[in-house]
């Protein structure tokens, strides 16, 4: 699901501490994490932050968590420990009064060790941001409706490498079958000219490309209906083709000047309508979508978006459903230091210390999310019954 700019002002650093000496090693990769011990006096901020505000995110992860069988591993190569790690803070998580920040600092520091999350030794890295977009659409074709808003493909399939070879962990591949044969599924061009419309169910119908196009860049999103009600749509699938940012497209193509935030890309898109169109079917990468009846948009981990307190990541390296300490600054380079829930995946958040900020719904979330890019830090946070062993290993 995501996002893209401004590059602002540097941040205040962890503290540094000795590194881990043998880190879990990842999947093959440019990428290899290494972690270091810290104390929760050294997260930048730690004392300032609205702790108990991430709760709510994180009582939806410890559901998800406490319900996986006891020696179910968190995260690859169980790097978050078992799932029994978890439920001695998770319980102590929900006994937390509503709104004490003190008390939820207090309950972090009594079950939680802060890790400092770096790539190879280098703690800095990028966070970018993205939102539930909302656009005009209608349950039938009709009138300026034209646009189909797929739901998943009868004929694609997902193969999990893991499950064939552990050491590619949790690296898929998509596709369709033509005999005995797994065929790549076909690109964003194919698509919208037409090219699978016979196998493809359509959920509804829009008249904007351009605002579907961000939808599926963002991934989850809200139908406004002729009506007025709205539909909830969340990701029910890929056609598994790797994702090629329209922002790179546009500035590619010499179409931007200076501000390459998504509102400025958004406003070009729309004033030219034809030759956009063209661009944006140089991204590959196009997204399925199924209705959500839950009560916010989903993460790849399975549980509703809490606004400005989850984070999209890259689960080769952080465990879905742990809480994150994130040291960046906001679009105005305003200090951006809080508490987060890893609750989700994007195609473009690859890296250690990589992540997307979700900010919410609406314009306003659309503006924060559009204009950040922001370099920054994180830190991991792990059950202390869990931290000690990572250490020996």
């Amino acid at each position: 699901m995501r996002r893209l700019l401004p590059f602002v002002a540097a941040l205040a650093m962890l503290g540094a501490c000795a590194p881990v000496e043998k880190p879990p090693e990842p999947p093959a990769g440019p990428d290899r994490m290494t972690l270091a011990p810290l104390t929760f006096q050294q997260l930048p901020g730690w004392s300032e932050d609205a702790a108990a505000a991430v709760l709510p995110a994180m009582l939806k992860s410890c559901d998800r968590i406490t319900k996986l069988p006891v020696d179910r591993s968190i995260g690859f190569d169980g790097i978050g420990g078992t799932a029994a790690d978890w439920y001695a803070p998770c319980s102590a998580a929900a006994r937390v009064p509503a709104g004490n920040h003190g008390a939820a600092r207090a309950m972090f520091e009594d079950w939680f060790t802060p890790w400092r999350l770096a790539n190879d030794g280098k703690p800095d890295g990028m966070f970018t941001g993205y939102f539930e977009p909302e656009i005009k659409a209608s349950r039938q074709r009709q009138g300026r409706f034209t646009i189909p808003i797929h739901g998943k493909p009868g004929d694609l399939v997902t193969v999990d490498l893991g499950k064939f070879r552990p050491d590619l962990g949790s690296e898929q591949l998509v596709g369709r079958l033509d005999g005995s044969k797994l065929l790549p599924y076909p690109a964003r061009a194919e698509i919208e000219s037409g090219g699978i419309d016979a196998k493809t169910p359509v959920v509804a119908w829009t008249d904007d490309a351009v605002d579907l196009a961000i939808m599926q860049i963002q991934g989850s999103g809200r139908l406004r209906l002729e009506d007025g009600s709205v539909l909830r749509l969340g990701v029910a699938g890929s056609n598994g083709h790797k994702f090629l940012g329209i922002g790179k497209i546009l500035k590619d193509a010499g179409k931007l000047d200076g501000d390459t935030s998504m509102p400025a890309i958004r406003s070009w898109l729309k004033a030219n309508p034809a030759e956009g169109r063209a661009l944006m079917a140089k991204n590959p990468r196009y997204i399925f979508y199924a209705v959500n009846t839950g009560e916010g948009p989903l993460g790849t981990e399975g549980v509703a978006l809490t606004p400005e307190r989850s984070l999209a990541v890259d689960p080769r390296f952080i465990p879905l459903g742990a809480p994150v300490w994130l040291d960046t600054v906001d679009p105005k380079g305003r200090p951006l230091r809080r508490l987060m829930m890893a609750q989700d995946t994007g195609a473009a958040i690859k890296g250690v210390v990589r992540g997307d900020v979700f900010w919410g719904a609406g314009e306003a979330a659309f503006e924060q999310a559009g204009r950040m890019k922001s370099p920054g830090r994180l830190a991991l946070l792990l059950p202390k019954s869990r931290s000690p062993r990572m250490a020996e290993r």
